[in-house]
């Protein structure tokens, strides 16, 4: 009893509470992330950029949405957040929809929806055409006509190559995939895990500055 006792109070001592909460944060390279060298996708003096390599399509990028949206919403205000679309093809209309939305100041009410359209409402497929793409911008308020025109632009051409060539630059091993100031794939077995990763690697780069 005395023996439990006295190691009962060795791991409740302040200072033994605090390392072993360094040592559960503390991230370990090779296991909960690996380094890359991309640099950021829109860097920004002074910011610690968080990006998040995501497909419409993907089952497992449309149950991490709600997470993580509730987790951008409270991260630091020196942290920038960016979604990004895995441009794997070229000719992707869901990729090529995004930087559309994007640049039209319309992602705060496409983004999620377009999550739900696909996986749990059934209003679009996954192989869905720009023309239906389109139409579904079109119902949250972006002209039909207009959105069709700007997914085949050039602008959205040079983008598709930009983030085509980023995803390529941090080995991207699928999605979603978190990378933390350009420098760091968060490696993660689970959301949740990956989201406590992510800030343990914020807090570094926030650190190391």
């Amino acid at each position: 009893m005395k023996v439990l006792l006295s190691l009962l109070l060795l791991l409740t001592a302040p200072g033994a509470l605090a390392a072993t909460a360094g040592n559960a944060a503390a991230p370990v390279e090779g296991r909960d992330y690996v380094r890359v060298d991309a640099g950021p996708w829109q860097p920004a003096d002074g910011r610690i950029e968080v990006v998040e390599v995501f497909a419409y399509t993907c089952p497992h990028c449309a149950e991490f949405e709600p997470m993580l949206s509730a987790w951008v919403r409270k991260l630091p205000k020196d942290v920038d957040f960016h979604y990004l679309p895995a441009a794997y093809d070229p000719r992707d209309p869901f990729a090529r929809g995004f930087f559309v939305a994007q640049r039209a100041g319309a992602l705060g009410r496409t983004h999620a929806a377009l999550f739900r359209a696909i996986h749990h409402d059934g209003l679009l497929a996954r192989n869905a055409t720009a023309n239906e793409l389109a139409w579904f911008y079109g119902e949250h308020g972006l002209e039909q006509a207009q959105v069709r025109a700007a997914m085949a632009s050039p602008q959205v051409d040079a983008l598709m190559r930009r983030a085509h060539d980023w995803a390529r630059a941090i080995r991207l091993p699928g999605t979603p995939a978190l990378v933390i100031g350009g420098r760091y794939l968060v490696t993660a077995r689970t959301h949740a895990d990956g989201l406590r990763i992510a800030d343990a690697l914020i807090a570094q780069l926030r650190e190391s500055r």
